[in-house]
């Protein structure tokens, strides 16, 4: 999506919710900080401009990002359709991942907005602001935000920075752009106190989630020749821990920094039996997404994930065997 067509889906966007009073805002399942962060952002604005507006998420609100101001409005899918015109997924690369209980409750919608930066998203919305250029959801929503006019709570303010600062490992990836930068800067001059925040998104983790890392390092896989790293959860482990779904969140950072590494692999085993596969690369030559794309998965060329059919002993072998043919085609 050039710059032209990024103006011209904003403007759409800006028609619908003008023309519409009431909203659900959704992302998707297992919501990291740029999906609860980039529903918090627009809902509240939309919320500051008189929408009635509906945020939910078929897990709710993780443990790590209830401190967010307006986290309390993000409620898991109500049992009966929501009475809504508009529909509005955010950070969610394709339809089902929003969740039964969430595509249930947004039924009533006539009109679906799909705004998102997943480079695998199929564009299923009735208008489709996808941007595979920026960083973060978080980023989009700020530059949709500001190039309509909207208004930009305190709510809005912390939620678009916590989204884009998770999403680009605190500005560190290779995808964070200028443009991020200055985003950063003008959300401390409306009155982001940076230190608290980081505090609470960064050191703030509990017990447990450092006992998941002694877990994890003593699986920890490293191929012959130093450029794939890899770990694996298993189910049990989740249990003894009493693990949170978001208690690995970002863990899958410390394997791919290891020196010589150019992809990390995170094999989780869940509990109805799928497998799921978190992907890193720090090299801009081998594609995660496209080995994610061999196994119905998706997401972005340096970071993508698969959802498959399990045991783990059949999966793994499978995904390690393509992101090896991956590294040794380049």
């Amino acid at each position: 999506m050039d710059d032209q067509e990024f103006k011209k889906v904003i403007d759409e966007i800006g028609a619908v919710i003008s023309a519409h009073q009431r909203f659900v805002l959704m992302s998707h399942v297992r919501p990291d900080g740029d999906a609860i962060g980039s529903v918090i952002a627009l809902g509240f604005s939309l919320m500051a401009m008189g929408k009635t507006v509906f945020i939910i998420n078929e897990d709710g609100v993780p443990e790590s990002l209830e401190f967010l101001k307006g986290s309390e409005k993000v409620t898991t899918p109500p049992k009966d359709p929501l009475e809504v015109e508009v529909a509005i997924a955010l950070d969610t690369a394709t339809k089902p991942r929003l969740g039964d209980g969430s595509l249930h409750a947004a039924s009533k919608a006539k009109i679906w907005l799909n705004i998102d930066h997943h480079i695998s998203n199929p564009a299923y919305g009735d208008i489709n602001l996808i941007d595979a250029r920026k960083p973060a959801t978080g980023q989009i929503i700020y530059e949709l935000i500001k190039a309509l006019g909207y208004p930009i709570p305190d709510e809005t303010r912390d939620a678009v920075y916590v989204a884009v600062s998770t999403d680009t490992g605190s500005f560190q990836y290779g995808s964070t752009t200028a443009a991020t930068y200055e985003l950063g800067a003008d959300l401390i001059r409306r009155g982001l106190n940076v230190g608290k925040i980081n505090a609470d998104t960064y050191d703030n983790h509990p017990y447990r989630r450092l006992e998941l890392m002694r877990a994890l390092l003593n699986t920890l896989q490293i191929s012959d020749d130093g450029q794939l790293a890899c770990w694996e959860l298993l189910d049990q482990t989740r249990l003894d821990l009493n693990l949170q779904p978001d208690d690995s969140e970002g863990l899958i950072d410390m394997i791919r920094s290891v020196k010589g590494v150019r992809v990390a692999a995170f094999f989780e085993e869940l509990h109805d039996g799928k497998i799921r596969v978190s992907m890193r690369s720090k090299d801009s030559g081998i594609n995660v997404c496209n080995v994610a794309t061999e196994f119905g998965g998706g997401g972005h060329a340096l970071a993508a994930g698969i959802r498959m059919a399990g045991p783990l002993s059949d999966a793994k072998p499978k995904v390690l065997s393509a992101l090896k043919q991956a590294l040794a085609s380049q």
